[in-house]
């Protein structure tokens, strides 16, 4: 379906250039609507894997089913790293003439809705203001650094940066490291820097559950077969059933089911093997809580690397920094020459932004640290406003995830547009019966009462969904037209209307007399 480009259509402001701001980018061009501006804090595309550019980033996910269905590749491992992420990225953008639509270098501080205007007035780092009449966030989740506050931080007279901020001027040869923190990246960074550095000194709060990774390269013939879209495509579903098995009704992270019980079993015996010479380090990285109760994580060489000679595992979190290193809560001190900082992400959603929406309402005042939304796109009083990666969207397949998310932005889009909205919302008491629902699905799983960042400060779990993805992408596409409400109020603003084919408009749709009057004198 193609819209009428002779008018105009809705003004989007797209704030982030991702895996979410490319992706909805392109469906809306195959939607026929190219009205959109992509802002991106950034120099470049990417998102966090612009940001991401530590020694060893590479993502968790298998490589086909970490990429867009509707743009397979050839990759060349069967995990891919960073930059070549970053190529598949770019060439997506570029092929679909989604670049000319980007601004770098762009910092969205604020977008506020006018109930008069029917529009919102986004507001960048720079001061200046532009309206828009659709605001879709794809800043994602685990985009804005975290950054610790240990007493005497600002005092380090050493190198010091947050892994997403990785600062690839400074030569570690040599240097006593410490890298603070034991997640995904940590682990990822350790085994590459440990062969350069003189010493590694690794500081952790609490140990997480850890399996193999099994990542390959892909060879002339596997990379050949990649070329086939249909094969690829087959590939990514087999896949994907693959982890429904594990995921619904999180099962996988659901203490006493036989997932979970066969993960943590395999975790136990990969600590065994690895560390069968070592039971003091085979101490020190089992976990006290059950299987899931923390992102698990998934790395070939993390383990073989705490067996080298000048990498040491600190089991404690660190207490505060000196001008010359760092004191563990053990009270020891520790020397050193650079500090990483891998202490992850504000778990909180569009946390690099502030909005408001109807008759000024502020949308993380609203949440008040409990972050919700409908399917985690749209939240009630809202108009207008689209999350990508939002609220309970996280775990399994994230990209597929977010295909469906796009797909949802788009058919709103496309519906308003339709129905000649000026504002469309998600009903608030279907709003709140999902996330209640929602809630007690994932109740009795591993997350409940341990230290992550899937729950909020009262204990809600605000991150994580409750099923697989199949379940997710039928929820998105059963649950639209339910949910949306729709506004016709014609714009205070000098601003010609939205310009619909009449062949595309529904039979006798009641219209406000005021709109009709403009429509004609559009030629509608």
């Amino acid at each position: 379906m193609k819209f009428s480009r002779n008018g105009s259509t809705p003004r989007i402001a797209i704030i982030g250039g991702g895996f979410g701001g490319i992706g909805v980018s392109v469906l809306l061009k195959k939607a026929g609507i190219d009205s959109f501006e992509v802002f991106e804090k950034s120099p470049n595309i990417g998102g966090v894997w612009w940001d991401n550019r530590y020694p060893g980033a590479e993502v968790d996910t298998p490589s086909v089913m970490y990429s867009y269905s509707f743009e397979p590749y050839r990759w060349s491992r069967t995990h891919v790293r960073q930059a070549e992420l970053l190529e598949y990225m770019e060439y997506v953008a570029q092929k679909h003439d989604i670049i000319r639509h980007v601004h770098t270098n762009t910092t969205v501080e604020r977008a506020d809705w006018s109930d008069k205007a029917q529009q919102y007035t986004v507001t960048f780092g720079d001061g200046s203001k532009r309206q828009f009449e659709i605001v879709i966030s794809a800043v994602g989740l685990l985009s804005d650094p975290r950054y610790p506050t240990w007493p005497g931080l600002d005092a380090f007279e050493g190198e010091k940066f947050h892994t997403s901020r990785w600062d690839h001027s400074i030569d570690l040869a040599g240097k006593r490291v410490a890298v603070v923190g034991t997640g995904s990246t940590a682990v990822q960074i350790v085994p590459n820097i440990a062969p350069i550095a003189d010493k590694v000194t690794l500081f952790q709060r609490e140990p997480g559950w850890v399996l193999p990774k099994g990542a390959q390269t892909f060879g002339p013939a596997e990379r050949e077969a990649l070329n086939d879209p249909i094969a690829q495509k087959l590939v990514r579903w087999g896949m994907l059933v693959q982890r429904e098995k594990f995921q619904f009704r999180n099962a996988a992270w659901r203490p006493g089911t036989p997932q979970n019980i066969a993960s943590e079993r395999a975790a136990r015996a990969y600590i065994a093997r690895v560390f069968a010479d070592r039971p003091d380090l085979a101490d020190l990285v089992t976990p006290s809580y059950p299987f899931g109760g923390k992102r698990p994580i998934l790395t070939d060489d993390f383990y073989p690397s705490l067996l080298r000679d000048n990498v040491e595992l600190v089991p404690h979190a660190v207490d505060s920094v000196t001008p010359k290193g760092i004191v563990d809560m053990s009270g020891t001190h520790h020397d050193i020459d650079v500090l990483v900082m891998s202490t992850g992400f504000k778990s909180s959603f569009a946390s690099t932004f502030n909005l408001t929406g109807d008759k000024g309402i502020d949308l993380h005042s609203t949440w008040g640290g409990d972050d919700k939304a409908f399917l985690g796109i749209m939240v009630p009083s809202f108009p207008n406003f689209f999350m990508l990666y939002g609220p309970n969207t996280n775990g399994g397949a994230i990209v597929t995830h977010l295909e469906e998310q796009c797909r949802w932005v788009v058919a709103a889009i496309k519906h308003q547009i339709r129905n000649r909205f000026s504002a469309l919302y998600v009903d608030e008491a279907i709003s709140e019966a999902y996330n209640v629902i929602l809630q007690d699905r994932l109740k009795g799983t591993s997350f409940d009462g341990v230290n992550n960042y899937y729950a909020s400060a009262s204990g809600r779990i605000i991150t994580q969904w409750s099923d697989g993805a199949i379940v997710y992408g039928l929820a998105t596409r059963l649950l639209r037209r339910v949910a949306w409400r729709g506004k016709r109020i014609v714009r205070s603003s000098d601003r010609p209307p939205v310009v619909i084919p009449v062949d595309r408009e529904p039979a006798g749709l009641p219209i406000d007399g005021e709109l009709e009057m403009i429509l004609q004198a559009n030629e509608v």
